[in-house]
């Protein structure tokens, strides 16, 4: 499919063949779900932690005899059941990652390419880079464009002065192609790829 190239100045820069099979697969939202809590599992930390019985600190001594109190028995003051004890099945210092075929998340990627280009939402760029880290003059690009929900994706390496611009603009990410995925381009209304990083994925997912 052939789609149109713009500059940051909103200016036509040619046109540009997008592979069918990896911008014009079908949607697969389920595929897509996957792919998501896989990516946000990975960022789990999993350093939550309770203390179980051998872990807290008091008494050994047996609280009461066994027999003749009238109580309940008990053998020690580190139960669940005292004030103070432990935590029965609490979480533990793991980790939240599970497995993904690897075919299943190049599904995924191709499902939400697809899915910007098929809502409209994808956008070629010659080049992504400004000639200073001017806040001001990158989000004055941004709004003459209309983009005010963006995931840019720039070639392997990412412009300094872009990196600086729109670091204190909201809702505008800026990532090198390499580290494009499926979570930051569903969470952005817009996908602008550069003409290299759209070649990259393209063979990348082919």
């Amino acid at each position: 499919m052939k789609c149109d190239v713009l500059t940051l100045d909103n200016k036509k820069a040619g046109s540009i063949d997008l592979a069918d099979g990896v911008f014009g697969s079908e949607v697969r939202k389920d595929i897509i779900s996957r792919m998501v809590n896989w990516q946000l599992a990975r960022r789990r930390s999993g350093n939550h932690k309770t203390k179980n019985v051998s872990e807290i600190k008091g008494t050994t001594a047996k609280p009461w005899n066994q027999k003749g109190t009238g109580r309940a028995r008990a053998g020690t003051v580190r139960a669940t059941q005292f004030r103070g004890g432990s935590t029965v099945f609490g979480p533990i210092v793991r980790d939240h990652g599970h497995k993904l075929p690897r075919k299943v998340r190049q599904m995924a990627m191709r499902s939400a390419l697809s899915s910007k280009q098929a809502d409209g939402k994808l956008i070629i760029l010659e080049e992504a880079t400004l000639d200073a880290p001017k806040t001001k003059d990158l989000a004055a690009k941004l709004s003459a464009l209309g983009w005010s929900n963006v995931l840019i994706v720039t070639g392997a390496e990412v412009d300094g002065n872009l990196a600086r611009a729109a670091a204190n603009i909201a809702n505008v990410d800026v990532l090198p192609q390499q580290g494009a995925n499926v979570y930051d381009i569903i969470r952005r209304d817009t996908l602008v790829l550069t003409k290299g990083a759209a070649e990259h994925l393209q063979e990348r997912l082919s």
